[in-house]
Order: structure tokens, then C-alpha cells, then sequence
């Protein structure tokens, strides 16, 4: 039997899930070497290779085989090949902006560990993508906001969620979506370098983040009475201020956020906070 890479899910899978490898057909305690690749939507390459060898029955399952040392990682990974993918070009960082299509994932099964990758014994395809079958994509231009909402499948009301971006401005989507396939109503809330929104970054109105809040708590299929917020660095920051000065907001989750206003001052009414 010829080596095959054995995928599940088979074609297709979220890019939050786990995604399970075995490679089938080998010989018994055969040396390979496993890469996968994937090109982001500027055209840049990302890879990452792992030493593994076959169990005594031909077979190896990334569950159950650790990587040996001399790949991108050691031990056992079962996810590794993906969060191990490096950028060719330095510092470049993997986003997805589109997230109606998926990434495309390649894996490649090589013989032997060495310096060059050996001969190819199997290959196969496998699509990461952002939105599940049903979830709803919804541009909202209400008012100052610009935004995307995602909902899920279906007409029932969900928890509300404000997903705020960081330094770095524009329409972040991809955590987003990623949470309302998980049954989240989700906005993804640009606040500036986006559209009409200020191109630079001078000045902080908590009261164009409390539009979005309302916007959220009057949508008929967002379940209140208050809405929850993920923020990311800059994002992170303000979701803590509009615990503190907002109404309605029942849960905040900061991503590498500083606890202090940073950069630039932040108003609110008739308050004005002071950056550190």
C-alpha cells in the first residue's frame, strides 16, 4: 500500500479546530519527515517540518508519535504542524482579512530526516476556514459605527459580543467569526483607519464605543440585558474603560492589554483621562 495522509476532518475544517494527521502506508518504524505550508493572501509563505518516525505497524498518528528533535518543534504535538508555521519573510504576520474564504493548508510526507527534504511519498490539501455553514456576515454602517456583525445559524437571540482590534486600525474579522460559530452574535468594531474613521489615531471617545454597546443591546437577536467584550492590545485597554464607565457591560477579556490609558488621552462626557 502506498503512503496517504488520512485528515479529519477530511476537506475542510474551522481554523479554531483541532484537525487530526495519520499518515498510513509506511513502512515499520519508517523515518519521515511531515511539512505543511500555506500562502497568507498576500501571496507569503508560511512553513513548518517535524521528524517523526512510523510505529512497528506502518502507521503514524500525530496523537500518539511525539516529533523527534531537528524540526520546527519536539514532543507531542499533535497540532504542531500548524502553530509551528513560520513566515519566510521576517516578522510577517499571519491575518486573515478575508474570512469568507478559507486558507489553503498543504502537507507533505518526505522520506528520511535529512538536511533536504527526501523523496515525496504523499501529499494532500486541507481548507482552514473562518466561517461555518449558516453564520451570517452583516457590514453595519448605523450611525458613526462601522463594523461587521456575525451571527449564528439560526433565528434564536444570542449572548452579544464587541470584539475590539488593536494599534494597527481597520476591520479585524477573524476572531469574530471564529465566535459566532461558537454561538456568539459577534461585532468586530473598527474605530479608526477605516473607511470614514480617523485616519490616525489622536483621540478617544468612549461615547462612539457606547453607540456600538447600544447598537448591540437593540439588535432583536442579541440576547441581553448586556453584552460582553474582547479586546486585543489598544482594544484591550478601551474594553477595560468601558467596564468602568459604560453601562451594560457584563464580561470583558483582554488579549496582551496594558491596564492603563496609553498613547493618547480618553474622554468620555466630561471626563478626560490622562494617557500614562
Amino acid at each position: 500500500m502506498a503512503p496517504s495522509i488520512r485528515l479529519s476532518p477530511a476537506a475542510c475544517s474551522l481554523f479554531d479546530e483541532p484537525l487530526a494527521i495519520v499518515v498510513q502506508g509506511l513502512s515499520p518504524r519508517q523515518q519521515v519527515t511531515l511539512r505543511t505550508s500555506l500562502r497568507d493572501e498576500t501571496g507569503e509563505l508560511f512553513q513548518a517540518s517535524a521528524h517523526y518516525q512510523a510505529g512497528d505497524d506502518g502507521e503514524l498518528d500525530l496523537a500518539r508519535c511525539p516529533a523527534l528533535p531537528g524540526g520546527s518543534f519536539s514532543g507531542l504535538e499533535p497540532m504542531g504542524l500548524l502553530w509551528a508555521l513560520q513566515p519566510q519573510k521576517p516578522f510577517w504576520r499571519l491575518v486573515k482579512r478575508d474570512v469568507q474564504s478559507p486558507f489553503l493548508l498543504q502537507l507533505d510526507v518526505f522520506e528520511g530526516h535529512g538536511e533536504r527534504p527526501g523523496r515525496l511519498l504523499a501529499q494532500a490539501q486541507h481548507k482552514r476556514a473562518f466561517l461555518r455553514d449558516g453564520v451570517r456576515r452583516v457590514p453595519v454602517r448605523e450611525g458613526r459605527i462601522r463594523a461587521t456583525l456575525f451571527l449564528p445559524p439560526g433565528e434564536d437571540t444570542f449572548p452579544g459580543i464587541i470584539d475590539i482590534h488593536g494599534v494597527g486600525g481597520g476591520l479585524f474579522e477573524s476572531r469574530a467569526s471564529l465566535l459566532a460559530n461558537h454561538g456568539f452574535a459577534t461585532l468586530a468594531l473598527a474605530y479608526y483607519q477605516f473607511e470614514d474613521l480617523p485616519q490616525e489615531l489622536k483621540e478617544l471617545h468612549l461615547e462612539y464605543f457606547e453607540e456600538a454597546v447600544n447598537y448591540m443591546l437593540q439588535h432583536p437577536q442579541v440576547k441581553g440585558p448586556g453584552v460582553g467584550l474582547l479586546g486585543f492590545s489598544k482594544g484591550g485597554e478601551v474594553s477595560l474603560a468601558m467596564a468602568a464607565f459604560l453601562k451594560n457591560i457584563m464580561a470583558v477579556a483582554t488579549l496582551n492589554a496594558p491596564v492603563g490609558v496609553t498613547l493618547i488621552p480618553l474622554s468620555y462626557k466630561d471626563k478626560i483621562i490622562p494617557n500614562l
